[in-house]
């Protein structure tokens, strides 16, 4: 058994056993700790991982308090029909608001969390059936089982139930294609659109979900008190549960139960000492918590969790087992047209960058696409790929026009790329980069993955990555985090996710880029196999003499324009090409 099992172990038997032997404060501080970790596990999902940062989640946890406060108390209302009602309130608020502020970027996004965060909180306060700043009071305990959870002692095991069962959940979303494609969020939101994640639509979920965590917090804490006002939902309580999940580790999820552990009882400390040191009673606790703050984040700016990983690391987990394979598509046929560029046309503003570019290739061929810099050729790949919309011409992939498509829809049809610059997650296994790059080969959602039901898909999923993995020589590395990889391998590894994603056309954006001498030469093997399996690729290289090998023939570029095409030797042979771009190849 790891380090890691046994505490765990040890801390379920604390929280089992807590509330019969503890004294009622400290029991009180371990229900606001529950109630807080339930919060901060949403922050950790939407900033900590999707990178969104949001200061309004206190908002979430009054709507749900205030819910069903006001439906018990006026209507009489079973608690427990309320929590369904609430989280369907928080869900509808929750949906309008993220269409609205996940469209800001920026410092703009924190910005508007802040003012509907702040509308919300008044409006609690001025609703006059709300009770105003008053609030409302004499809510019904929870009766559960036939049991009356009238005190904190009893409370406790239903907080930290929840709290577990939150964890776990999203512990289970984190481990799976959808985790894997909100973690790309944060760092790799190109390259997620490119291997078919929708990157809006998962902005929108993770902001709906954090929403809904705050909500099921505010349900619990206003029939732990059995009272609501309008303080505890401001902004201030906002910000808190922020630095909650920052101190805690924002990208871990049990980062959020350190934190706001760390933060409850820090503060209560500070409360009790500084009176009796100053000999005056004020808020100076929220002057030495924010120094202390500041010097925690300059000692561990990833928060606590990392440091504790370090202690208590967890073995790397085996693949699951996978009993089937993932479909294939079909090969195109022996000299069919795969790609075909009709009079391409890019601009941005005045600037020229492809001007009325036309060629064609067909399956199983390599195609170089080469020229010196700023070309054009990176923008060539962003047409073909859906990143960017051509201003004229067409783009067609096996008889169909694309360039009026989406990077999501194109990479269905059997198109995947690597990049000039690597984009990768760092702190993501070598493994689990890889499988981004099979996101569309698979379709199990959120709601599948929170319970753990995506399993057989997730094993697949891994195991096609493993797979391609091997392919290319980096079977060896896959626990390994991939900003450890050196840059060749890093390139090779971007390869293999897009092999993942079964294309029948494979575009490699300078691939033999910080390559030593073997790797090239083993790199040019593996696309030689790819063609022989029927795959084509259009590659884009500045090593002519790793070009001229391996290539059938070539397309050259010269400020956005078709400079030359034709065999390798043809183009070793072009005068114009010699002078604009070859002059000193031999």
């Amino acid at each position: 058994m790891t380090r890691a099992r046994i505490v765990l172990g040890v801390f379920l038997a604390f929280m089992l056993v807590a509330p019969l032997v503890l004294p009622e404060f400290q029991i009180t501080l371990l229900n606001y700790i529950g109630l807080y970790s339930i919060v901060a596990m949403g922050l950790v999902l939407l900033t900590g991982v999707g990178g969104l940062t949001s200061f309004g989640q206190a908002a979430f946890v009054g709507l749900g308090a205030y819910t069903t406060a006001y439906l018990t108390t006026v209507y009489g209302v079973s608690p427990w029909l309320t929590l369904v009602g609430g989280l369907a309130l928080t869900f509808v608020i929750a949906l309008f608001l993220g269409f609205i502020s996940l469209r800001l970027s920026g410092h703009y996004l924190p910005l508007g969390t802040i003012a509907w965060g702040i509308s919300l909180y008044f409006l609690f306060g001025n609703m006059e059936f709300l009770g105003g700043h008053t609030g409302i009071s004499s809510l019904p305990a929870i009766s559960l089982f036939g049991i009356v959870l009238d005190s904190g002692r009893k409370f406790h095991y239903l907080i930290w139930t929840l709290a577990l069962l939150a964890l776990l959940s999203m512990h289970n979303l984190l481990d799976s294609r959808s985790g894997r494609a909100i973690r790309a969020l944060k760092g790799g939101g190109l390259m997620a659109e490119s291997f078919g994640v929708n990157t809006a639509r998962m902005k929108i979920i993770i902001f709906v979900y954090a929403a809904l965590l705050a909500s099921l917090s505010g349900w619990l804490y206003a029939h732990l008190l059995r009272f609501v006002n309008p303080t505890p939902f401001s902004i201030n309580a906002g910000i808190e549960y922020l630095f909650m999940a920052v101190v805690g580790g924002a990208a871990s999820v049990w980062g959020a139960v350190i934190g706001a552990g760390i933060l409850t009882i820090l503060k209560q400390w500070l409360q009790d000492l500084l009176p009796k040191l100053l000999g005056q009673s004020g808020n100076f606790e929220m002057i030495v918590f924010g120094v202390l703050l500041v010097l925690l984040l300059q000692r561990a700016r990833d928060g606590i969790m990392p440091l504790v990983v370090r202690y208590f690391p967890s073995p790397n987990k085996p693949l699951p087992p996978a009993t089937q394979s993932l479909p294939t598509r079909a090969r195109p046929a022996a000299g069919e047209t795969v790609l075909e560029l009709k009079g391409a046309r890019k601009t941005f503003g005045g600037l020229l960058a492809v001007n009325d570019l036309s060629f064609s290739m067909d399956s199983g061929e390599i195609l170089g696409l080469i020229g010196p810099n700023g070309a054009g050729k990176s923008t060539v790949f962003n047409l073909v790929t859906g990143v960017l919309p051509a201003t004229g011409g067409e783009v067609n992939f096996r008889g169909e026009r694309i360039d009026i498509l989406s990077s999501r829809a194109i990479v269905t049809r059997g198109m995947a790329r690597t990049f000039q610059h690597v984009h990768l997650l760092p702190d993501m296994s070598v493994l689990e980069n890889v499988a981004i790059g099979a996101h569309q080969r698979g379709d199990m959602g959120v709601i599948s993955a929170a319970l753990h039901m995506e399993r057989a898909e997730e094993a697949k999923l891994l195991a096609e990555a493993a797979r391609q993995l091997e392919r290319v020589g980096l079977g060896d590395s896959i626990h390994e985090q991939a900003g450890n990889l050196a840059l060749g391998q890093q390139r090779i590894m971007e390869i293999a996710r897009a092999l993942c994603a079964d294309p029948v056309l494979l575009l490699l954006d300078e691939p033999a880029a910080g390559l030593r001498f073997q790797e090239k030469r083993s790199l040019a093997e593996l696309l030689r196999k790819l063609k022989s399996e029927g795959m084509s690729i259009l590659l884009v290289e500045h090593d002519m003499d790793f070009v001229m090998k391996l290539v059938d023939r070539l397309v050259v570029m010269d400020f956005g324009e078709k400079l030359a095409e034709g065999l390798p030797k043809e183009i070793q042979a072009n005068p114009v090409v010699l002078e604009a771009y070859l002059g000193g190849v031999k």
